[in-house]
């Protein structure tokens, strides 16, 4: 932690901040690109202002800092030439005008309220607002596994991700686009911290390409399954089976079953 960029920032703040052990590390991983470039980076939570100049210090100077807390005390920082925008993580409304007045954005780090309407909304508000290239970061979400009332587990931030990493995957040409998710191109997942990257480019419906060179065309995906082994041992033996009319069909569903019957019993313990 003590070698790391952000933490020597956040050292340098004169005003109070608090952050977590880990989260340096992350900062540095996630945030060490952008310094010493044009960026506009909005933190939401930022009443005690000591972030703010962590920010600003870790940036550096070409890096606009936007901060935003429902606390109407917040905007003093606007004296040492911060953006203040003082409004609730819950209203629509408010990240509606917000999104008018600043328009693009490069980086949000959400370091608010952390119930899951406030990182939800937050998220769904903000994402069509990140640059290509940007992200969208999320801190605490440790919240959606706490017992304390940050809302309801059901529909906590964590099960909010993992929707959206199933709706990511359903980018594969083989299934229904339309309810594939086209805004993010990828999610990290670190310990507290979620990280959404927007890369447009690379955000599209996959198809299978081959690049024409040769190879070997048998597919031995399934070889160690038991009912392709036993049907192909018997067909080695008894060659008449292959001509058995719905032999395949029969040799499909079996080998259906026990992959089922085998994923049950070999990976159930890491559930």
């Amino acid at each position: 932690m003590e070698e790391t960029s952000s933490y020597q920032s956040f050292l340098k703040s004169p005003y109070k901040s608090t952050k977590h052990t880990t989260y340096f590390h992350i900062y540095d991983n996630l945030f060490g690109r952008y310094k010493g470039k044009d960026i506009t980076f909005v933190e939401i939570g930022v009443l005690g202002g000591g972030s703010l100049f962590m920010w600003r210090d870790f940036f550096g100077k070409e890096a606009r800092i936007v901060g935003i807390d429902l606390n109407p005390s917040a905007k003093k920082w606007e004296k040492d030439g911060f953006e203040i925008f003082i409004g609730s993580q819950s209203d629509v409304n408010f990240w509606e005008e917000f999104t008018k007045k600043i328009q693009r954005i490069d980086i949000v780090l959400d370091d608010g309220g952390h119930t899951y309407e406030q990182q939800i909304l937050t998220t769904e508000s903000l994402l069509p607002f990140i640059n290509d290239g940007g992200m969208l970061v999320v801190e605490d979400t440790h919240t959606s596994y706490m017992s304390k009332n940050f809302g309801l587990k059901r529909y906590s931030f964590m099960e909010y991700v993992r929707r959206r990493i199933d709706r990511i995957n359903f980018r594969f040409g083989g299934f229904d686009y339309r309810t594939a998710e086209n805004r993010i191109w990828s999610i990290q997942i670190y310990e507290s911290i979620v990280a959404f990257h927007i890369n447009k480019k690379a955000t599209f419906i996959s198809e299978q390409v081959e690049n024409g060179g040769a190879g070997d065309s048998d597919d031995f995906r399934l070889k160690d399954n038991p009912a392709s082994t036993v049907f192909e041992k018997v067909e080695q033996k008894y060659s008449f089976i292959r001509l058995i009319p719905g032999i395949n069909s029969l040799r499909r569903k079996s080998i259906r079953y026990t992959t089922k019957l085998s994923n049950f019993y070999n990976t159930r313990k890491f559930f």
